[in-house]
């Protein structure tokens, strides 16, 4: 039996959190982005690996990050 290995209509699919960060990052700032997703971690000293700690602990957080990376990187 060979395992299947289906594709899931995931458009986050094999896209780690740290790349999406890192593209939004590039593309709009931290300013941008504390403006539209205030949190600390973007608007007091931020930092790739912060705000790779709590995004990965505050599923809200990260559901917002990910959505914006949809609309802005998936058309």
């Amino acid at each position: 039996m060979t395992p299947s290995t289906p594709h899931p209509r995931d458009p986050l699919h094999g896209i780690t959190l740290e790349t999406i960060l890192n593209q939004l990052v590039e593309r709009y700032g931290w300013a941008e982005m504390a403006m539209r997703i205030p949190v600390r971690c973007f608007q007091i000293n931020p930092s790739v690996k912060s705000s790779l700690t709590f995004l990965r602990k505050t599923p809200w957080a990260r559901q917002r990050v990910e959505g914006w990376y949809i609309a802005e990187f998936t058309r």
